[in-house]
């Protein structure tokens, strides 16, 4: 079936690839790892992020659905076994409904993802763990292997395909847009009925006004790193950041800063981040939020 959303072309050059390669393996050398749990994955330091989205209709039942989103891991030379422990941490001590991953566990090679599976297993969600692939994670075609290997931890990619969780909510997983073999939106979307609240996982979040529909409360994306190191003259090595949040009709595109890094482990003006996502009554009535950090998204519209 042909996608319903245009497939860009590969947009990394070979030039852009060698940068990048030579100045991850000087950081690397320099101890870059050690430095980026220190000053990025600490406690301390993780930024934490709330938006929350006014959802017209919501069952009763979804008033405060929480969701942790985690995005852009990374695992490779500058995060590995260990390093997302506080991260973990954090994210069970707000006691989430659901745990979104939107895709790029690796950076280079597809066995990087079981580095962090121990510290991704210790998620704990009442609904679970749920993720998409990102445009890194189909490095030599071994997706499958990673999708096996999680599976056996509890965490389920959605490849074009949507899980049905409780009270009228169904989250939706598209494959990514840029590497896919295949995406579906149709077969990701099957048998969402017009009452059901959707909630998308897209890796890229470059064509989201094409997904934003009625119905859909909230597409979470991730893959721009929020610019990584957000300085004029480095911003336009990464791909296009629409902005943290964007509301596109009655659709909320959350993009996520990530936890992860490419080429240097270096964050400026885009700290590594959880973003806390909450389903809420258009009319603001629902449950309690139990009190974390409401950082205003940042606007680059």
């Amino acid at each position: 079936m042909e996608p319903a959303v245009r497939v860009p072309p590969r947009r990394h050059s070979r030039a852009r690839r060698s940068f990048f390669r030579a100045a991850e393996q000087l950081a690397a050398a320099l101890g870059g790892r050690r430095w980026y749990r220190r000053s990025q994955l600490a406690a301390d330091r993780v930024a934490q992020r709330t938006e929350r989205v006014a959802v017209p209709g919501l069952p009763p039942a979804l008033a405060g659905f929480r969701i942790a989103h985690l995005s852009d891991l990374h695992a490779g030379p500058f995060l590995g076994a260990g390093d997302l422990a506080d991260v973990v941490a954090l994210v069970n001590a707000g006691e989430p409904d659901l745990v979104a991953l939107t895709g790029d566990l690796i950076t280079r090679h597809w066995s990087e993802a079981l580095h962090v599976l121990p510290d991704l297993a210790a998620l704990r969600a009442r609904h679970g763990v749920l993720g998409v692939f990102g445009n890194h994670d189909y490095r030599d075609r071994c997706e499958g292997h990673i999708a096996a290997a999680y599976a056996e931890a509890g965490v389920r990619f959605l490849r074009n395909e949507n899980r049905r969780l409780a009270d009228g909510l169904v989250v939706s997983g598209l494959e990514d847009l840029e590497e896919a073999r295949r995406l579906d939106v149709e077969a990701a979307r099957s048998g969402i009925a017009g009452a059901d609240v959707e909630v998308l996982l897209c890796h890229n979040p470059g064509r989201a006004a094409a997904l934003a529909r009625p119905g859909c409360a909230a597409i979470l994306a991730g893959h721009t790193h929020g610019g990584q190191v957000d300085l004029p003259l480095l911003r336009a090595l990464g791909p296009p950041h629409p902005g943290g949040r964007v509301d596109l009709g009655s659709t909320a595109l959350v993009v996520s800063n990530g936890l992860g890094v490419i080429g240097f482990p270096l964050r400026v003006g885009a700290p590594a981040e959880i973003v806390w996502v909450v389903l809420e009554p258009a009319d603001g009535a629902g449950r309690a939020d139990p009190g974390l950090d409401p950082t205003p998204a940042r606007a680059k519209l």
